[in-house]
């Protein structure tokens, strides 16, 4: 739909899918292919390397300016993906944190290389209870992040967000797909298999020795490595990758119905009903 829209309205992609900026996980995340980059071009794709450190606030500044280059030109601009943090930050912006410190970043991998992501997960809830309830707990990212900012600046993480942001000065309007969650899980399961057809065993045994790199804490691979280390047989491998994707999507689910002024069109007339929605837009 994102490509659809943007052949219509002339204009230009931004991914926020944050799987989807490192290069070597193609098949795992489902990168557009380079047919589909071929119809509209898309931003933040493959743009980096599993071995470097790209943050949110980076990528807010980022895509912030690539919008004001798009906007010198067009009127509009598509941005999509399934990383809601990652579009919140350029849509509402974040918070003046600063930049993650390197040594507290070696002390909080020390500490899950030798005590577990679940000490991790503790010390947050030691340090800041509130934001421990609210964030994703699997998600190592979000969980590394806010010590690192509690560390830093003496402040539990809640605090730190309840800072005043800065307004935009761009209009946005949010479109969201809405399925049965019955239509959901079964296109998850038929894209898993796909991804195993299109060579994901290949890809992720390609990335074992990157295996404790956040970026590579991500579905689709964390089971295969578990098979590569004679933990699971194959089939039940898949069969995990296939769960957690669709948990994975549970939450996305919840975040998205939660965000405001979502327009929500059905997912099988999605192009239809979006066009019809921005024609009585003035874009």
């Amino acid at each position: 739909m994102a490509i659809d829209l943007a052949k219509h309205l002339d204009t230009e992609i931004i991914s926020c899918d944050s799987r989807q900026f490192y290069k070597e996980l193609k098949i795992g995340t489902a990168t557009p292919t380079d047919t589909e980059l071929a119809e509209a071009k898309h931003h933040f794709v493959g743009h980096i390397s599993v071995d470097d450190y790209y943050s949110i606030g980076q990528y807010e500044m980022d895509a912030l300016k690539k919008l004001d280059e798009i906007f010198t030109e067009k009127d509009v601009a598509i941005m999509v993906g399934g990383s809601g943090m990652y579009e919140k930050a350029v849509v509402e912006g974040m918070n003046d944190l600063p930049e993650a410190d390197e040594e507290n970043q070696q002390k909080l991998l020390s500490i899950w290389e030798n005590e577990g992501f679940e000490a991790l997960q503790d010390l947050l809830k030691n340090l800041d209870p509130d934001y421990y309830s609210k964030v994703d707990k699997d998600n190592p990212r979000r969980i590394l992040r806010a010590i690192d900012i509690i560390w830093q600046t003496g402040k539990t993480y809640t605090e730190n967000l309840s800072t005043p942001k800065i307004k935009r000065d761009f209009e946005t309007i949010r479109i969201g797909i809405d399925a049965p969650r019955e239509i959901i899980y079964e296109r998850i399961n038929l894209r898993v298999n796909k991804m195993m057809e299109n060579g994901l065993l290949n890809e992720a045994k390609n990335l074992l020795a990157d295996r404790n790199k956040v970026a590579l804490q991500t579905v689709g691979y964390t089971e295969l490595f578990r098979y590569f280390d004679g933990e699971w047989d194959l089939d039940f491998a898949v069969e995990e990758i296939k769960k957690n994707s669709r948990r994975y999507a549970k939450r996305q689910i919840t975040w998205n119905k939660k965000l405001d002024n979502v327009n929500w069109v059905n997912y099988d007339n999605s192009l239809q009903e979006a066009l019809s929605l921005l024609s009585n837009l003035p874009i």
